[in-house]
């Protein structure tokens, strides 16, 4: 046996073994208890980051209930990824110079399919790099045709279920990506704006001052806007203003809306940008049409049309201050929506879009829980799952990418309705049985498809390993996507095969750095987890992301932890070899013994506390308390099996007691079991000199 456990020259092989050995393939087995969990799929547009790495927690899973026995599956499949892919293919585009615009529909759509193909294999690469037991045979993508074909199903359902319907409405849109966004892909951030003062002209003379943070809007009022009840506006209700720069008229009308503290008491109203001025101009029945286009440029003004948002406000507070109608500008603190990808502000604009009828789905979601058919765990997390149920909204599903499953839905010009099909385009309008119809060009919200995700899977692996498979037993991801994904997941499985999707939810946190700090990269804190496997190996960076983390809470991943598993690794292995060398006499007899120890005493001792450990670590297993597990089973070979037991009884062994040996031996190989899903190239790397190089510990039982 090597005096070191190196993982670069192990790991490969041991995987390697594994994988040529099916020993991850997924069989349908009446006789077994089935445990299948899906691999929540990775974006196919780059390498994974360390976040990918607390898939650790669905591989310990995997692991562990194989070694009980259970007919495992854990698939694997990649995410398209809508606006996350095709944003990170546009700017690889821009540093050769282009951009989406310089590319018909089909031929960018082409771009990013061979872009997206090219970056698979180097994930997957990654994946058995972190030693994942995947079924490699079953591979999806939420792309593949037959995937597809279900995602559309599910939508032609909805449609004639009246649960999908189009309307009109202001969406969130990022101007620099060309899309829209539902409430839930929404970033807030904290700036320092400024509210600035105008006087707004009366059309009978006079003036009355409001207060706004976008005096370049002020192009496209309806109205302005006073609490009835504001007495120093009272005598203005019914009357007219003249809008400055424009000289249009808009009337002053009144709500209880408004805040009379905030600013001036009085407010413009833009129902073209702005949520609240839109569902207020519907009520008081005023309209005017975008003056921001969705190319962030100006227009219908007359004025600074052309011009960008940033630009136009300069101008139009220039002409305001030439005409003396801006009074003051005060700082003001502000809370701005951007996209989640780029950062950019995105600008309120209105356009048809297909939503979702979500309150239906969302009872029934809610129900679900309540009743115990999907357990929550950490069980906190399931009065923050109720909530998010509580207040979902109508679900934007429109999306203006190019790389994405196209919507099935398509316009009877003559007629003017929609219809929708279950994905094929038709020979004939299915309303004027004509020709004259168009396919909608929008995509489809990557949520939508991924919140089908695990019985869109099972149903294109042929009915039997769907009837076998599913439900799922455990979903698992980060906790910072219960309400974009498993909250949806609940939602349309049940809507779609009316059971749960999964029976069990686990969560996990977030991975910061040394100081706590949210990774990114332009802190610069962000920790590529392969370049940690190939510092300390694979076992190292899997128990430091598990080894005292509590369930759901973030992990602190620093330097010394990787270090401090990389040394435990370590210990595994010496332990093993020192009681490998016992076995083969590789140890000098022991000097006369200075004192007589009560061996037998020792021996019951270590029995009873490996039995006390085996069962108490397999209660935390099945009690989603993982780290629990690797923290006993470390403080018991460390402290107990090797600084206690083996010192206690080192003469005997090297005197040839078989006893003690193997009393020793089988305890260790009780925290072998244990750790196995937690380090499993270390402990199976030892097995295997035990017990032969056909031997593995995926094929015990625990």
């Amino acid at each position: 046996m090597d005096k070191k456990f190196i993982p670069a020259q192990a790991e490969g092989k041991i995987y390697e073994y594994w994988e040529k050995n099916k020993l991850f393939e997924a069989k349908i087995d009446p006789a077994k208890k089935p445990f299948t969990v899906i691999l929540p799929p990775p974006n196919a547009n780059g390498n994974l980051h360390m976040g990918h790495a607390m898939f650790v927690y669905e591989d310990i899973m995997i692991r562990y209930h194989k070694m009980k026995g259970e007919e495992t599956f854990w698939l694997l499949g990649l995410d398209h990824a809508g606006i996350e892919t095709q944003y990170v293919f546009e700017k690889q585009l821009q540093k050769q110079g282009k951009s989406r615009y310089d590319f018909d529909r089909e031929t960018l759509f082409k771009m990013i399919w061979e872009f997206v193909m090219a970056n698979k294999g180097n994930i997957k690469s990654q994946l058995r790099r972190m030693g994942f037991a995947l079924d490699w045979s079953k591979e999806k993508f939420t792309m593949d045709e037959d995937i597809v074909a279900i995602v559309h199903r599910t939508f032609k359902k909805m449609f004639d279920d009246k649960l999908l319907y189009r309307a009109e409405r202001l969406v969130n849109y990022c101007t620099k990506d060309g899309t829209s966004f539902s409430d839930l892909e929404v970033e807030s951030k904290d700036v320092d704006g400024i509210l600035y003062y105008i006087n707004f002209p009366l059309e009978e003379g006079g003036t009355i001052p409001i207060a706004t943070t976008r005096p370049e809007t002020m192009l496209g009022d309806v109205a302005v806007m006073v609490n009835p009840k504001d007495k120093r506006y009272k005598h203005l209700i019914g009357k007219n203003v003249r809008l400055p720069i424009t000289d249009r008229v808009v009337p002053i009308i009144a709500d209880e809306y408004v805040d009379k503290k905030f600013g001036t008491g009085a407010v413009k109203v833009t129902p073209a940008h702005d949520f609240n001025d839109f569902e207020i101009a519907k009520k008081h029945k005023l309209a005017y049409p975008p003056v921001i286009g969705f190319d962030g440029r100006m227009q219908n003004t007359g004025v600074v049309d052309g011009m960008r948002v940033k630009a136009a406000r300069e101008e139009v507070n220039k002409r305001l201050r030439e005409l003396g109608l801006l009074v003051k500008e005060t700082p003001h603190k502000m809370v701005v929506k951007v996209c989640y990808r780029c950062g950019t502000t995105l600008e309120p604009l209105p356009l048809e879009q297909w939503y979702i009828k979500i309150r239906p789905l969302a009872d029934k979601a809610n129900q679900m829980v309540a009743e115990g058919q999907i357990k929550i765990y950490p069980k906190r997390f399931q009065k923050i799952l109720k909530r998010m149920l509580d207040d979902f909204i109508d679900w934007n599903i429109s999306r203006q990418n190019v790389w994405g499953i196209r919507i099935p839905a398509f316009y009877c010009t003559s007629k003017k309705e929609w219809f929708v099909t279950d994905g094929a385009k038709p020979d004939k309008c299915m309303i004027c049985d004509g020709t004259d119809f168009v396919q909608d060009t929008d995509t489809l919200d990557t949520w939508f498809s991924s919140g089908q995700w695990p019985f869109a899977t099972l149903q294109t692996l042929g009915k039997d390993y769907y009837d076998y498979f599913y439900p799922t037993s455990v979903m698992e991801t980060g906790h910072d996507i219960l309400r974009a994904w498993i909250s949806r997941m609940i939602m349309l499985g049940s809507y779609v095969t009316d059971k749960v999707q999964f029976e069990n939810v686990f969560l996990h946190g977030m991975v910061r750095d040394g100081k706590g700090q949210k990774m990114s990269k332009s802190k610069g804190n962000v920790i590529n987890p392969i370049e940690k496997i190939d510092l300390y190996g694979a076992d190292a960076l899997r128990a430091a992301l598990i080894f005292g983390t509590k369930e759901g809470g973030d992990v602190v991943l620093t330097e010394d932890k990787l270090i401090g598993m990389r040394n435990f690794a370590n210990k595994i292995w010496n332990v093993g070899r020192f009681i490998y060398m016992c076995e083969h006499k590789e140890l000098l007899p022991a000097e006369q013994a200075v004192e007589k120890k009560d061996v037998g005493s020792i021996l019951k001792e270590l029995v009873k506390e490996t039995a006390a450990l085996d069962k108490k670590g397999i209660k935390n297993m099945e009690a989603y308390h993982f780290s629990r597990t690797l923290d006993d089973t470390h403080q018991f070979l460390w402290h107990r099996l090797a600084d206690y037991y083996i010192e206690e009884l080192k003469d005997e062994l090297r005197n040839g007691n078989i006893e003690v040996l193997e009393k020793l031996k089988s305890s260790y190989f009780s925290c072998l079991k244990l750790l196995h899903p937690f380090m499993p190239f270390v402990t199976e790397a030892v097995w295997k000199v035990f017990h032969g190089e056909d031997s593995s510990l995926l094929k015990t039982r625990v």
